[in-house]
């Protein structure tokens, strides 16, 4: 540690010297740390007032926890807790001032940010509670009188937090950020442990769920018996993911689709579908969804057989998602990892001549910096036999011409499984996905009777391709994934400064606002999320839609 560190831990230790260089400088320079709250700073005084002047009454209101930690999800987090006290609630905004997850902070830098943080926050503080709960998280104390589950929370997100950041599946115990991560989870822990102690919550509100703080944050109050909530955000504007009492990245679809499959798609939800895939396969957005799916437009089926050299064999899709991406942790189901699922089907493929496989690597590992899946395969095989083809995830060959060309699909959980479903390939699910399971996919339930599977459909392809039914099943399912399992909600953590110009708290506290967003805020709290009631609405509207054209 440099002797500059040195003093800045030991001074973060003595009581009031941060505070004390708040008032004296930090208040009169400009704020240089990357922990920035300035976006909900500048509109904070306005939603507060909008929030005392439109305040509900509620009947029965909660008492709620809104926790986040990094100042982005903070700032996302402090505008849901105002609109809950503004619902009426009893809400507090819980959270630990970090900019980074992946790097240390000395003591006086972290209370130097608390300080900050609160300064921030202040005007909120008339309408609902703000808590830092840093004071508490500092003090290492042992994690005697906590659960005994603790323990294991924390190192099992610690793997997670880890294997997000490197993209990697595997963890080396003498990782420092493994260590770092180890000792800001238990401080997490023992901190969050005290406030569900002492505040008895009704429910908690957190981001993602899965990883970092928050993930502690949703582990801890599950143990703890209280209810927690997540949300993450998509690619699609004035929408929200939620789970209640679950991760959201799992997405947990069983009750949407328990209430909503088997029936018929409306024609107008059908036309939805074909203007966003469409979309998709020429590399285009569409509508409110922002991601942009491809790198490079459609060029044929054909001129992307003659450029891999492909011939007259069955020919397997294997589509791989990104090394470990929040929807591959924990997804494992035949195989130990990701990765291992790649190499053994390769393998498999490499002793079959009389077949051929094209390995698509995932698109989205040219805006990542972990391990790429060309790397493990290269180190494992080296060269590759002719009925092999690895398509880096660089190279111009749209994923939808490999769709058209293949006779069966491979996948772990991308959604390129669900759309080969869609396109009446029979699909192999190796990973635990939200599509899986629904009566259009294969899903074996170990290497095995993966294996007895691979010979079947290899065997003969056609003969294995998706009844009419099923297929329709899979359009059905696609719809509902995209465009219902989303919610209405006013700011993505993504347009954060300009959801809030165009929608700020006075509009989602008044009448108007309300219609479109409260039940969502409602879900949020923890009110019954009814897929039949609300789904069976949305497609009936659909079908109106398709009857009056």
């Amino acid at each position: 540690m440099a002797d500059k560190e040195k003093i800045k831990h030991a001074l973060g230790k003595l009581p009031w010297v941060s505070e004390a260089w708040w008032a004296v400088r930090g208040k009169k320079k400009p704020w240089s740390s990357h922990f920035k709250l300035e976006g909900l700073r500048g509109v904070l005084t306005g939603a507060v007032t909008d929030v005392r002047q439109l305040a509900m009454q509620n009947g029965h209101p909660k008492k709620v926890l809104v926790f986040a930690s990094l100042h982005y999800w903070i700032e996302q987090a402090g505008l849901i807790a105002l609109a809950l006290a503004g619902q009426g609630h009893k809400v507090a905004l819980g959270y630990l001032p970090y900019a980074d997850w992946d790097k240390p902070i000395n003591d006086f830098d972290l209370r130097r940010q608390a300080v900050y943080a609160k300064e921030a926050l202040k005007p909120a503080e008339e309408v609902m509670k703000v808590a830092c709960l840093t004071d508490a998280a500092v003090k290492r104390g042992k994690l005697l009188g906590l659960p005994e589950e603790t323990a294991d929370i924390i190192e099992h997100v610690s793997r997670y937090d880890v294997m997000y950041t490197r993209q990697i599946e595997t963890v080396d115990p003498e990782d420092p950020l493994y260590l770092l991560r180890m000792e800001r989870n238990a401080k997490a822990a023992l901190a969050l442990y005290r406030w569900f102690s002492q505040e008895s919550p009704d429910v908690v509100i957190v981001p993602n769920g899965t990883i970092l703080e928050m993930g502690v944050a949703y582990a801890m109050a599950r143990v703890m018996g209280i209810h927690a909530v997540t949300f993450e955000f998509a690619d699609q504007r004035e929408r929200i993911w939620l789970a209640q009492d679950s991760e959201i990245m799992t997405h947990d679809t069983t009750a949407l689709w328990s209430a909503l499959g088997n029936r018929p798609l409306p024609e107008r939800a059908r036309e939805k579908l074909v203007e966003l895939f469409s979309a998709r396969k020429k590399a285009i957005t569409w509508g409110e969804f922002a991601r942009q799916w491809q790198a490079s437009p459609q060029r044929g089926s054909n001129v992307v057989r003659e450029a891999l050299g492909l011939d007259e064999r069955p020919l397997a899709l294997l589509a791989t998602n990104v090394l470990g991406d929040s929807l591959t942790l924990g997804r494992q189901k035949i195989s130990a990892s990701m990765a291992e699922w790649v190499v053994k089907t390769i393998d498999w493929f490499r002793k079959r001549p009389d077949l051929q496989l094209v390995a698509r690597i995932h698109p989205g590992e040219l805006i990542t910096h972990g391990t790429s899946m060309v790397e493990v395969i290269e180190e494992q095989f080296g060269g590759l036999p002719e009925n092999i083809h690895v398509i880096k995830p660089g190279e111009k060959v749209n994923t939808y011409d490999l769709v058209d060309l293949a006779d069966f699909g491979l996948v772990f959980t991308t959604t390129v499984g669900l759309e080969m479903a869609m396109a009446g390939l029979p699909v192999m699910v190796a990973g635990k996905t939200h599509y899986a399971n629904k009566g259009f996919t294969l899903d074996p339930q170990d290497w095995e009777e993966y294996q007895d599977m691979l010979e079947k459909v290899a065997s003969d392809p056609v003969g294995a391709r998706l009844s009419k039914a099923q297929v329709e099943q899979a359009w059905m399912y696609a719809y509902l994934f995209f465009f219902e399992f989303s919610l209405p909600f006013p700011w993505h953590l993504l347009w954060l400064a300009d959801d809030f110009k165009a929608r700020p708290m006075r509009y989602v506290l008044n009448h108007q606002g309300q219609e479109k967003y409260a039940k969502t805020f409602g879900y949020l709290v923890g009110e019954p999320l009814n897929w039949q009631e609300r789904g069976l609405a949305r497609l009936n509207e659909q079908a109106e839609v398709t009857n009056a054209d």
